[in-house]
């Protein structure tokens, strides 16, 4: 193997970048990311940056030294736009083309949008820096989707002084990934500070002072944010030969196809930990799955291991911190086993089947979900590790909730 093409250079696809040269790989490495900028963290572009807490410079993933130090053929500013697997080969938006050997696909996620002209979205630092320039005192920003983006971006802009109308589709914002108790918790924060949280409304379209809902009713806002999810970056793949169904579909070792592994965003693989394929849209996991793709890449089928994470993300919304270790979506139960949820001071527990898979704090330190991490590694049970005085627990169909697998 001495052509290894990674394609999307993000947290992921460095992450790979890294690991290849440390694992002892000394051939090509091409490196091909759409953006025109180095590695770059994304969290802080809804939190930090959009608060105008930090500079542009500190968003850099690694020290452009550290970057040169991989010895790459580094095209940024380029977008893939086509693979032919079978003559191993990656075709790019330019027309030229780069073989490879090894392929590490962590090309990500790009937003849904909606119909209509002139609304933000928020996944680059120039989406960020563009949305951060409307947003001033007295300005009135509709934000469409109150999941973890959305309600990170109306926390900041009520913060900078905004008027903040959220919409949400469903009855309880979040629910369908943490529970509808713990989405009430992180509701009403946004309602005790003068946030107007609209849910069970539909938004069909980008109006020209607003947004139309189902029915016709507009929304006025002087600045819209679309945070309604995403779509992994598969186009590029078309008659590649390789499964793409909401992701790039792998097995346990993160392999899609022959020498083709993929990794972050874009990667829907099979986690035996929880014994369902998962795709993971959270920064933790696109670095350790981006080393893992590129292990298993380098050690062939005899010594590839499985990739088998307990995925952690964390959320800064007003003054509070979330964390969430485990695989919350599709539970059949949460308990409030710490705190208490009227305080916003709280750890819930997340029961799938007999098993706990999944835990979230809420204003905790980090050392009260700790431990709670290592019951989900080790596959606890959930007799095991929620105690019998555990507070009443919340089954999903008291709460409207659905009880099956979500993606």
């Amino acid at each position: 193997m001495r052509n290894v093409v990674v394609v999307g250079f993000s947290a992921a696809g460095l992450a790979a970048a890294e690991t290849l040269r440390r694992e002892g790989y000394d051939g090509t490495l091409t490196a091909i990311g759409d953006e025109p900028w180095p590695p770059y963290d994304r969290p802080p572009l809804s939190k930090q940056i959009l608060a105008r807490e930090w500079d542009v410079g500190r968003l850099a993933l690694r020290p452009p030294s550290d970057v040169a130090a991989l010895d790459l053929d580094l095209r940024l500013g380029t977008a893939a736009a086509g693979l032919d697997a079978s003559n191993r080969t990656v075709r790019l938006a330019d027309g030229s083309s780069v073989p490879y050997d090894g392929l590490i696909v962590a090309t990500g996620v790009r937003p849904r949008r909606l119909p209509g002209q002139g609304a933000h979205l928020l996944r680059t630092l120039d989406d960020a820096l563009a949305l951060r320039e409307r947003i001033r005192p007295g300005r009135r920003l509709v934000v469409v989707g109150a999941g973890f983006l959305g309600a990170e971006a109306a926390a900041v802009a009520w913060k900078l002084g905004a008027h903040v109308t959220l919409l949400e589709p469903a009855s309880v914002p979040l629910a369908h990934a943490v529970g509808a108790e713990v989405g009430r918790v992180l509701s009403q924060a946004h309602r005790d500070r003068g946030v107007e949280l609209r849910c069970g409304v539909t938004v069909t379209e980008v109006a020209e002072d607003g947004v139309r809902l189902t029915g016709g009713e507009i929304v006025e806002g002087d600045e819209i944010l679309v945070a309604i999810g995403s779509l992994p970056n598969t186009d590029w793949l078309a008659g590649s030969g390789l499964t793409v169904v909401d992701g790039v579909v792998c097995d346990e070792y993160c392999q899609a196809g022959p020498d083709v592994y993929a990794a972050g965003d874009v990667a829907r693989w099979y986690n035996p930990l929880f014994g369902v394929s998962m795709r993971i849209e959270h920064r933790t996991n696109a670095a350790e799955q981006g080393m893992a793709a590129a292990r298993n890449l380098l050690a062939g089928p005899r010594a590839r291991k499985p990739f088998a994470p307990v995925p952690y993300f964390w959320s800064d919304q007003y003054d509070m911190r979330i964390q969430a270790y485990g695989y919350l979506r599709g539970h059949d139960e949460v308990a409030i086993v710490e705190g208490d949820v009227t305080g916003h001071r709280f750890v819930a527990a997340y029961r799938t089947g007999d098993r706990l898979t999944g835990a979230l704090a809420v204003g905790m330190p980090p050392k009260a979900i700790r431990r709670w991490r290592q019951a989900i590694a080790v596959r606890a049970t959930w007799r095991e590790a929620v105690p019998e005085k555990a507070p009443a627990a919340v089954h999903p169909h008291e709460e409207g909730l659905p009880s099956g697998p979500q993606g």
